[in-house]
């Protein structure tokens, strides 16, 4: 595969050898073989029970494959330190649970806590990144509200908030438009872009097959029975692929020069 120089210290990217998820009660399926580089915008696709989740939280190192290995920089996760690897990996969960009570600003700044030792408080320079954090999700004006008070969209935003601050090399993120308005789904999708822009590899599962069409560069397609297949996304955004992804007939038309999928009887 390829994709833009490696920037800044991530030289190698995020690699799954030989990986097979670890699914309960589905037996093996294909083995995933494939690289998250610099500068490449992921999108995982499938059907709910296809494995999308265990999969992003198989290459944060969150849970153990049944098969293979996930490299860093070329060393597998069991040999990274694991305050080593948050530092690296950033990831955005489908949805949080807050078992304290904090606001805001106190939840963006968890994305210096790798950085920190075990006795240091954060430094200017933390609250820097996570103000600017803030600002660029649109958050400012909750920064000292308590998390439990928000809405859904709000502490999706947060979350993504949290790993900016957190500024990962690798960023994976499990439905990051989850809960979103419109607007902060299109603003959310182009942070992303962004951060691959800026040299770091992003791999996303993502329901709606437009946001995939207009904001990835590459798709990893996961079907229930275990079987995948991935590659560039203008290659993979097929009607025949996609309506044996999710069994429902489609119609393809092209808006602004990006294919947009209309379900039909």
């Amino acid at each position: 595969m390829t994709g833009p120089a490696a920037k800044g210290r991530m030289a190698k990217g995020l690699e799954a050898t030989g990986l097979v998820i670890d699914v309960p009660g589905r037996p093996d399926g294909r083995a995933l073989d494939l690289a998250i580089e610099p500068g490449q915008r992921w999108g995982v696709l499938g059907p709910n029970g296809a494995g999308k989740t265990t999969l992003l939280h198989t290459l944060a190192g969150l849970r153990p494959p049944r098969a293979g290995e996930v490299r860093l920089d070329g060393r597998g996760l069991s040999h990274w330190r694991r305050r080593a690897l948050a530092r690296r990996l950033g990831v955005v969960f489908q949805e949080r649970h807050d078992d304290f009570p904090a606001t805001v600003r106190e939840t963006a700044l968890i994305g210096r806590h790798p950085f920190l030792s075990p006795w240091r408080q954060e430094g200017p320079e933390d609250h820097a990144r996570a103000v600017a954090a803030l600002e660029r999700l649109e958050l400012s004006h909750l920064a000292e509200r308590e998390l439990a008070t928000l809405s859904g969209g709000e502490r999706q935003r947060v979350s993504l908030a949290t790993v900016l601050t957190q500024a990962p090399d690798v960023w994976l993120a499990d439905e990051p438009t989850n809960h979103l308005d419109l607007h902060h789904q299109v603003a959310a999708m182009a942070l992303l872009a962004e951060q691959a822009d800026r040299g770091h590899g992003v791999m996303m599962c993502l329901h709606d097959l437009n946001l995939a069409a207009r904001w990835c560069s590459h798709l990893l397609l996961l079907y229930p029975d275990g079987e995948a297949c991935w590659g560039e996304a203008e290659a993979m955004l097929t009607v025949e692929a996609l309506e044996s992804l999710y069994h429902q007939k489609l119609m393809c038309v092209e808006v602004d020069g990006a294919p947009v999928f209309v379900p039909t009887r």
